[in-house]
């Protein structure tokens, strides 16, 4: 199994969509977890195989969390490249 980074990053809502569009585009993204404070709105794993089958219902879910006005935190797994 490949060696993974963390990161945490704080987005505003009217960011959200963009910044999770983008980090799917990178291709080193593992996983993904959206939290607002200290719940977890929304974990996805982000495989190769799975992101062309999950991007238009994964997008248009972060939308709809866009749309309520509050701040977030993505925390990104990345694999590590050599």
């Amino acid at each position: 199994m490949p060696e993974t980074t963390r990161e945490k990053i704080r987005v505003t809502a009217d960011k959200l969509f963009e910044t999770v569009k983008q980090l799917i585009h990178e291709g080193n993204v593992r996983r993904l977890v959206i939290r607002q404070g200290d719940r977890t709105i929304m974990e996805v794993p982000l495989t190769i195989a799975a992101v062309g089958v999950l991007v238009a219902p994964l997008l248009a879910a972060i939308g709809a969390l866009a749309a309520v006005a509050s701040d977030y935190t993505l925390e990104i797994e990345r694999e590590k490249r050599p």
